[in-house]
């Protein structure tokens, strides 16, 4: 099949290639894009939201990025990932209280229990969040409102080192 730009495309779908200038970014060099990675490591006391905000804003300075995509994986599968209000810290007894009541930790309840009855509720809180963050870097800063931080949220019962992978694409 021929387009209406006259490219063809064997599923009917035209194929336009889009530049940097056609986005609105005239002058763009594609070539000016560069990537940081970086692994940083939390150390939990248990259960609980962590934040680690100023730990990545201070990585960020030190990379001189002006504008691009922070991406944020935790390298774990009982442990997660969350933008939440760190203004007030009742809202992160209350998302504690929560996920407790959503998933209790009761042995009845699941079959994995090899690493202690408070893993499989662990691995479900996880399942029911985020390991990734993608936040945008503006100005050298991220794209955080007001009153958002970066949050750890650790879900098992004793204290682990959580490795946390940083990976900045920007300019």
């Amino acid at each position: 099949m021929v387009s209406r730009n006259g490219s063809r495309s064997q599923s009917g779908l035209s194929r336009k290639r889009i530049t940097a200038g056609a986005l609105g970014y005239p002058g763009m060099n594609p070539m000016g894009i560069k990537q940081a990675s970086y692994l940083l490591h939390l150390q939990t006391r248990g259960k609980g939201l962590y934040e680690f905000t100023g730990q990545v804003t201070s990585w960020l300075r030190e990379r001189g990025a002006d504008n691009g995509l922070l991406t944020i994986l935790c390298q774990h599968t009982s442990a997660s990932l969350v933008i939440q209000e760190n203004a007030d810290p009742d809202v992160m007894t209350d998302l504690e209280d929560f996920f407790s009541r959503l998933v209790p930790e009761d042995s009845r309840l699941y079959r994995h229990m090899i690493e202690g009855s408070d893993d499989m509720p662990a691995h479900i809180r996880a399942a029911l969040t985020q390991t990734q963050l993608s936040i945008p870097v503006v100005e050298g800063r991220m794209a955080l409102g007001t009153w958002q931080g970066v949050y750890l949220f650790e879900h098992r019962a004793g204290g682990h080192r959580r490795s946390v992978l940083l990976h900045l694409m920007g300019e």
